[in-house]
């Protein structure tokens, strides 16, 4: 198979010069004129700080940006907007962004916007810190790492790809031969996020490390009967326009899931809807709903809903709040008359509830001790639930990425349950989150049915069965030994198997994992016991500064491949971007290196990879089908005519054959550059998720024994008990999470509070994608990543506004500068999550990345707990200067 793995040298400093050029002439308006970088050359580092004061020539940008062409662009980064972007490109230069004109703007069918963040993509692309070509790090040495102690600080040697992969090669093999495929470490979601894994499995595999992440303990929902993750649970956006009242229960999409989602909640906010916003702090979604704001401190949510579970019983004589229909026809397990025929425990939701089992009815008072929200509010959000208020209770996961969630997913959907709001109009249990914020019912408009087809069907099966818990991996590198609790398809096991743990080689593709994993502190001791890291990378981010191998890849501008990344989109809509320009430098793409490594390994990799990425491409183009008026009915979405073979062939070198669609494939790559559905109230495309099962359950069961959803389920129970790391109910029952509230005192009983009073979690912060985009000067100076604290507990220890302040807890230390409000709760400090880790002489982190500050501590069903953490914090009498003025991680040879 024919691989195109270099571009010409002509063309290479073509782009680069136009790239160079691009880049000073079309920054963006209103940032700073000085412009520092921190370079490596040779053996020496350098830093350079040059003022830069060109004028802005409109007339010169006018005629630079004449005879270009727009583009659909990839925005690749993880923020879950899932937003189009089009680019204007000429030789080679991205020279303009925008988003979607390919429709008039209307409330029903409303073009989709892109973000700020999705505008940088070209800071990304054409950046001045892409790596430019495969290095080493200059004291490594083969099978033995040299001296580890140098990494992150180590000079870079300039190798060729040849020379890279042979050295690849070579440790990869010996890891194997002295400890298995076990030894091989790659820090990953999953082999379904990157076709270059398959090498790695066609060599037998690897150690992966399962990260609850994202969703956290949502991860068990289908257990209890809601859809694997319950993602996509919550009905068509159009439904919320008849509701009374949106729960937005720690959701902030204005921040995390930039572009439309929510113009959908401000249309219901038009339409008269109320909004209710539980969470630690009232966030700018909140604010621009006008929502009630519930105060719930982080980690404590069990509480809070059992309280208010406890107040809709005691209310229910009076108000009617609870539709026991709906709990009698639809559940088992409320109480002793619902129960399940496999239940083991004579218990029932209702009966802890009331106290009958532990003495300690959930009331309010016992709630509020723990999770901070008055006694009142508790009250009022249990009338709000009530069953002839039309609800939709929507979820974020925040709440469920803490230690003791284990039991929110199966109360949130019992709150839901109990107010029978399920599968009927202007009612919704589910989750507000990623692109399909405010907007979905389980329908798609493009099935990308053919990702398992191609370079993403999978050759062979990895020989290691077992996965690594994240908020434990890099504690149990260093003590050598590991207990595992999941099987390689992230499902928990019948039972534990501890083993021993050695790892030789770490190899890094697709994520940024020594940076987002937690415990930063614990990896920096994990790395002394790791002989090799690689990295694959297209920036040095904070991984791959901590490697020794580093392999410079292409963005997504730079290829037709990743189908993950192609574009996100969304139930309304598909981008599907091109590639834009030819490969900068010497990027190879993820799987060109996989393609070349599996031959270094002795692999058949004309096996593992049957066809190009180009060709992978417009598989699943031409395999894209798209709904039909009736809502119900799928067909293809393009058109392919004799002469689109015929030019599809000549301009990518891909087979495709001739059918008929909705739109013809030229029209759609080159013109519309994207796909929608056109939306109007009472279309066919709309749904009501759970609509058929609460209609009739006998014949639409749920996925669990009893075929309904289960508020006690026996198999969670079962299944999480098996693994020894503690006891669970069948019913939601309250835990005491692991660094939680509590434990911010030394004396519960007294109130006395501990060495770390306060609690810190990590909200997703406007300025990037988890760590995407947190190199982009631009964005740093508008979005400054402060630390944002309650302003009565930031006056008590003489700290104002702007001030710098030393958080630390004992497994790290973080400096950051000082925001004060009132709309953080007493208590609370809110640490922005995904800055790029840059430690001082100290030993400090002074980015202030959370998961520094994040213990590799867990619980029960090894849940990363992101929000749930404890600390310390005061002013710190030193200064920053601010960050977007930092040098720049650029490598030159």
């Amino acid at each position: 198979m024919k691989r195109n793995l270099s571009i010409s040298r002509r063309d290479f400093l073509k782009g680069s010069a136009a790239a160079t050029a691009a880049i000073a002439g079309l920054s963006l308006v209103g940032c700073d004129s000085t412009k520092v970088t921190e370079t490596t050359t040779g053996s020496e580092m350098t830093t350079e700080a040059t003022t830069q004061e060109a004028p802005v020539d409109h007339a010169e940008i006018v005629d630079i940006c004449e005879g270009g062409e727009w583009l659909p662009a990839s925005c690749w980064l993880n923020c879950g907007g899932g937003c189009p972007n089009f680019a204007y490109v000429k030789d080679g230069v991205v020279l303009r962004q925008k988003s979607d004109t390919t429709h008039e703007d209307t409330p029903d069918y409303p073009q989709q916007r892109s973000c700020p963040r999705g505008r940088s993509q070209s800071k990304v692309v054409f950046g001045a810190d892409r790596l430019k070509y495969p290095m080493k790090r200059k004291h490594w040495e083969p099978f033995t790492g040299g001296d580890r102690s140098l990494r992150g600080k180590d000079e870079w040697v300039r190798i060729s790809w040849e020379e890279a992969l042979d050295l690849i090669a070579a440790e990869l093999k010996h890891a194997k031969e002295d400890a298995g495929n076990e030894s091989i470490l790659v820090p990953s979601f999953g082999p379904y996020f990157s076709t270059f894994y398959k090498t790695l499995i066609g060599f037998g595999g690897y150690n992966n490390i399962r990260d609850t992440s994202s969703t956290g303990t949502y991860g068990i929902a289908a257990y209890h009967g809601a859809d694997a993750h319950d993602m996509f649970t919550a009905n068509d956006r159009f439904d919320m326009l008849n509701a009374d009242t949106i729960v937005l229960y720690a959701c902030n999409p204005s921040w995390a899931s930039m572009g439309n989602p929510t113009s959908y909640f401000l249309r219901a906010k038009e339409a008269g809807v109320k909004f209710i916003f539980v969470g630690p702090t009232y966030n700018e979604t909140a604010a621009r709903m006008n929502a009630t704001w519930i105060q719930v401190r982080p980690g404590t949510d069990t509480a809070f809903m059992l309280a208010v579970a406890y107040e809709m019983v005691r209310m229910d004589a009076e108000k009617k709040l609870i539709d026991w229909d709906f709990l009698k026809k639809c559940t088992v397990g409320f109480d002793e008359t619902m129960m399940p025929a496999d239940a083991k425990l004579n218990e029932n939701f209702k009966g802890y509830l009331l106290g009958e089992y532990d003495g300690v009815p959930k009331t309010p008072e016992w709630a509020t001790e723990i999770c901070g929200t008055p006694v009142e509010k508790i009250t009022w959000y249990a009338e709000q639930l009530g069953k002839d208020n039309k609800v939709h209770l929507l979820h974020s996961f925040a709440a469920a990425r803490n230690n003791g969630a284990e039991n929110v997913p199966q109360l949130f959907m019992t709150l839901g349950a109990m107010g029978g709001h399920m599968g009927k109009e202007g009612h919704a249990c589910g989750s507000a989150y990623h692109r399909n914020a405010g907007n979905d019912s389980g329908f798609s408009t493009i099935l990308t049915n053919t990702y398992g087809l191609g370079n993403y069907a999978y050759v062979g099966s990895n020989t290691v069965p077992y996965v690594l818990a994240a908020p434990t991996a890099w504690r149990d590198i260093v003590a050598g030994k590991t207990k595992y609790m999941y099987d390689w398809n992230n499902n928990l096991l019948a039972q534990p198997v501890e083993k021993d743990l050695k790892i030789n080689v770490m190899y890094n593709c697709w994520r940024n994992p020594m940076q987002t994993i937690p415990a930063i502190g614990t990896l920096m001791k994990a790395l002394e016991k790791i002989p090799t890291v690689i990295t694959q990378a297209f920036s040095l981010n904070f991984t791959a500064e901590y490697s020794d191998i580093v392999l410079p890849i292409s963005t997504m501008w730079e290829r037709m491949a990743d189908t993950f990344y192609r574009g996100w989109g969304c139930r309304e809509y598909q981008p599907f971007p091109v590639k834009l320009i030819e490969p900068l430098y010497e990027s190879w793409s993820d799987e060109q290196i996989g393609y070349e490594l599996a031959k270094k390994l002795g692999l058949d990799a004309d096996a593992l990879y049957p066809i190009n990425e180009e060709q992978d491409y417009f598989n699943t183009i031409v395999g894209a089908t798209v709904v039909e008026e009736d809502g119900v009915t799928y067909g293809p979405l393009v058109t392919v005519t004799a002469d689109d073979v015929t030019a599809m062939k000549e301009k990518y070198g891909v087979d495709i054959a001739p059918q008929e669609g909705k739109i013809n494939i030229q029209d759609l790559l080159f013109k519309q550059g994207m796909y929608s559905v056109e939306r109007k109230l009472g279309d066919n495309f709309g749904g009501i998720k759970y609509k058929a099962f609460v209609e009739d359950p006998e014949n639409n069961p749920r996925p669990t024994p009893s075929g309904k959803f289960e508020i006690y389920c026996q198999t969670k129970a079962d299944a999480i008990n098996a693994l020894g790391e503690g006891e669970i109910k069948p019913y939601p029952n309250y835990i005491l999470p692991v660094n939680g509230y509590e434990s911010t005192f030394s004396d519960w009983e007294n109130k006395v509070k501990g060495e770390y009073p306060f609690q810190i979690y990590n909200p997703h912060y406007i300025r990037r994608a988890h760590t995407g985009f947190d190199n982009i000067a631009q964005l740093r100076e508008i979005a400054p990543n402060p630390v944002f604290l309650n302003a009565s507990d930031a006056a008590a220890k003489g700290i104002q506004e702007g001030d710098f302040v030393k958080i630390w807890n004992k497994f790290g230390t973080v400096i950051r500068q000082a925001s004060l409000t009132e709309r953080t709760m007493p208590g609370c400090v809110g640490l922005p999550h995904g800055t790029w880790t840059r430690f001082n002489e100290e030993g400090f982190d002074y980015s202030g990345s959370d998961n520094v500050i994040c213990a590799p501590e867990t619980q029960l069903i090894q849940t990363s707990g992101y929000n749930t953490n404890i600390c310390n914090y005061e002013k710190y009498e030193g200064t920053l200067e601010p960050d977007y003025t930092w040098p720049q991680k650029i490598v030159e040879f």
